[in-house]
């Protein structure tokens, strides 16, 4: 795994994103307010329970939903203010792999017209027999046979579709892939498979991922760093290591209670959070989380905390963190 020394070139940083979708009379506060970055060549680990904007995030780093507010800057440049022309180079750069990877591929296209398509589409790759050519050398790069090159979707396992959707991705050598839940779908002994698969690729090819998942367990295994999201909200953001010996914020706590361990002595006492998420589009004033906070006080339901500095590199989001 990359170390955050040889990673201090920030290729993404993310300023105040804010996504508000319009329904009814308020509008759902997807995402509220959030800034990170993320380092050249490492993997920031995204995760949260559902519902609380994690891929709506990442689709925002895209520009794949357009953002109520704030900046999205890729090396150095706000893609916010880019044009749909100059949108469309840089999306050479930047790329996405699915949750599904049943429905994010086409039924009626083969498995190298599928991987084939963003070449089409950016007019790249050469002649139709230079792009052939490349699609079977991305399929041996993601260990799929090319002899399923004229395959369809539903022909393929659950591992292979994934496969596929990783070497599409893979097709225009991008530098920044969003990873949204891309093994969450799959049987646990696949999981492995892929996990193992993309973390070679990304040492290969120098990419970027961010890693979007409710699984604490697989983040922790490919993530340099990982942020912590809540209703809309990064509650805390740390290197892997850290975070996971050293939790700050109670949500983040509660979250890290829950992981299994195989060694009794690494287990946590269980933390049970009471009631339910509260909904986005009437969140609680002050801290979104005192409704289910055990510590929460009168400050924490007037005053909403910052995003602090508590430690080189560790940041959280609450009033009491001695």
């Amino acid at each position: 795994m990359i170390t955050q020394a040889q990673t201090k070139d920030k290729l993404l940083e993310i300023k105040q994103l804010v996504k508000h979708f319009a329904s009814g009379s308020q509008p759902v506060r997807a995402v509220d307010g959030i800034s990170f970055h993320i380092y050249r060549g490492e993997t920031l680990g995204l995760v949260g329970e559902s519902g609380c904007g994690k891929s709506t995030t990442g689709r925002l780093t895209l520009r794949l939903l357009e953002p109520t507010s704030g900046a999205v800057h890729y090396d150095g440049t706000n893609v916010l203010d880019l044009s749909d022309k100059q949108m469309k180079q840089l999306r050479r750069e930047m790329q996405i792999i699915f949750q599904d990877p049943y429905s994010s591929l086409d039924p009626r296209k083969s498995i190298g017209e599928t991987i084939m398509r963003p070449l089409v589409v950016h007019k790249m790759g050469g002649g139709r027999k230079e792009r052939m050519d490349q699609v079977v050398h991305l399929m041996e790069k993601v260990g799929l046979d090319p002899r399923w090159y004229h395959r369809y979707p539903h022909e393929l396992d659950g591992g292979r579709r994934q496969r596929v959707g990783i070497a599409r991705a893979l097709a225009l050598n991008p530098k920044y892939i969003v990873c949204d839940e891309p093994v969450s779908a799959l049987d646990v002994s696949v999981q492995a498979q892929v996990i193992n698969l993309m973390q070679d690729l990304q040492e290969e090819f120098d990419l970027t991922y961010l890693f979007i998942s409710h699984d604490l367990s697989v983040v922790k295994h490919v993530s340099n760093r990982i942020a912590v999201m809540y209703l809309g909200e990064i509650v805390e953001l740390a290197e892997s290591e850290e975070l996971f010996h050293n939790p700050l914020h109670p949500y983040t706590k509660a979250l890290l209670s829950a992981v299994p361990s195989p060694s009794l002595d690494l287990r946590r006492e269980r933390i049970i959070l009471q009631g339910d998420v509260p909904s986005p589009k009437n969140p609680p004033s002050g801290c979104r989380f005192h409704t289910r906070c055990p510590y929460a006080t009168e400050l924490c339901k007037t005053t909403a905390p910052e995003l602090a500095e508590h430690g080189e590199e560790h940041f959280a989001a609450c009033h009491y963190i001695s």
